[in-house]
């Protein structure tokens, strides 16, 4: 695999870049995450979302503990070549380390943050 497409993406100075998971048959976004060059590269070698956790400050394969897996249908670059959008097929139906399909469950209503929507299953139940 030739390492040129990865060098056309503007990485930030920390080499990262901003990446976007949709569901790729609804378009719901799913979640925002990180990924350097190396998780990119092996995201789309496996064809699974691999990302950068900058918390952990290693690669984080998505669902390696919750077995919410988000396999790649498509790998798109926005057009300031600064932004990766996946669009993926979430296993299990859930991308949020809460239990919710979706990280975006919180709206803003009336001057505050109100959760809009539901917890399909307990994080106790996901990371144990």
């Amino acid at each position: 695999m030739s390492a040129n497409w990865l060098d056309e993406i503007k990485w930030t100075d920390d080499g990262l870049v901003p990446v976007i998971a949709q569901d790729h048959q609804n378009g719901e976004i799913l979640m925002f995450a990180w990924m350097n060059k190396e998780s990119l590269a092996l995201s789309v070698q496996e064809g699974r979302a691999i990302y950068w956790s900058r918390s952990r400050n290693r690669l984080w394969r998505k669902g390696e503990e919750s077995g919410h897996i988000q396999r790649i249908k498509d790998v798109r670059l926005d057009c300031d070549n600064d932004v990766v959008l996946l669009k993926v097929e979430q296993i299990g139906g859930i991308a949020c380390h809460t239990g919710r399909r979706s990280c975006f469950f919180q709206q803003y209503q009336d001057g505050k943050w109100a959760a809009v929507e539901p917890v399909l299953k307990d994080p106790k139940e996901i990371y144990k």
